[in-house]
């Protein structure tokens, strides 16, 4: 299993110039891709223009959006703006794209939430059609991976992705919806396996979890107490992330995407460290 990094776009705080200084040492780690995240009501930075900067600062690792919140933006121009991030890129651009959970999102786009899952739908249709046009950026489009885990999401993956993309959770979440997934494949006749990503949250070292904690329960407040669920599943030793990994590795994940929940970059060579101690 191929294991990504996120960039910490979403942590309150979190410097513009750290940003780029964080992709250049990911580029240099053994790290195969590069993840941000979306919000829009949040102190936070915007994920494609995030992943554009980190885009012109990097040459090998990969670029995923894990997720953005395709309903909040217009169709044309995200396939704009994701064909620029193909070409500056030199094509290593994922694009993940889900529903997101959070009203005051939809609220501050001036988005209704109603209808949203097929909204998207109709989005991936609509990506595909404008990456096809002969005017063009002339760029390879970038895969598309879909999250979520309700039926209609599965449909969705199945029907219009390219693959899934899992919201997080322990291998156990990430099992239930992958059987799911391989078999709405298999029935709506499409050849292949689909691609399977998942993610999860790292603040490694005794420094750095408590800090990570009241991220995640601010991040996910609007899940009420579940919050608290959510935040305890927050991997901060080596022995986290080994059982994580090898959890979702032996589910047939094929890329997961550590995103840091605080923005200290030395989170780059923790990494690493525990990594290159696996077996």
């Amino acid at each position: 299993m191929r294991v990504g990094i996120g960039l910490p776009n979403a942590v309150p705080g979190t410097d513009g110039a750290l940003l780029v200084e964080w992709a250049g040492r990911a580029e240099a780690g053994p790290f195969t891709s590069l993840g941000v995240v979306d919000r829009l009501r949040y102190n936070s930075h915007e994920p494609l223009t995030t992943l554009a900067a980190a885009a012109a600062v990097t040459e090998r690792i990969g670029l995923v959006t894990m997720v953005v919140i395709g309903p909040l933006r217009n169709a044309g121009v995200l396939a704009k703006e994701t064909a620029t991030i193909q070409a500056v890129s030199g094509g290593r651009l994922v694009l993940g794209l889900g529903v997101g959970a959070r009203a005051d999102d939809y609220e501050a786009a001036g988005v209704p939430t109603a209808g949203r899952g097929e909204l998207l739908s109709s989005m991936i249709r609509a990506l595909r059609d404008r990456w096809d046009e002969p005017d063009g950026l002339n760029v390879d489009p970038p895969p598309i991976l879909a999250g979520g885990g309700s039926d209609a999401a599965v449909a969705r993956v199945a029907m219009h992705a390219d693959g899934y993309v899992h919201g997080g959770g322990p291998p156990r979440s990430f099992a239930r919806v992958v059987e799911r997934v391989r078999a709405a494949w298999r029935d709506a006749g499409r050849p292949g396996e689909p691609k399977l990503w998942g993610q999860g949250y790292i603040a490694l070292g005794d420094d750095a979890r408590e800090r990570g904690l009241a991220y995640m329960r601010d991040y996910y407040a609007f899940t009420g107490p579940f919050a608290e669920k959510i935040a305890a599943g927050l991997l901060s030793t080596p022995q986290d992330v080994a059982a994580f990994l090898r959890g979702y590795g032996d589910l047939g994940c094929e890329e997961m995407v550590l995103l840091p929940a605080v923005a200290d970059i030395d989170q780059i060579g923790r990494l690493e460290d525990v990594l290159g101690s696996l077996p």
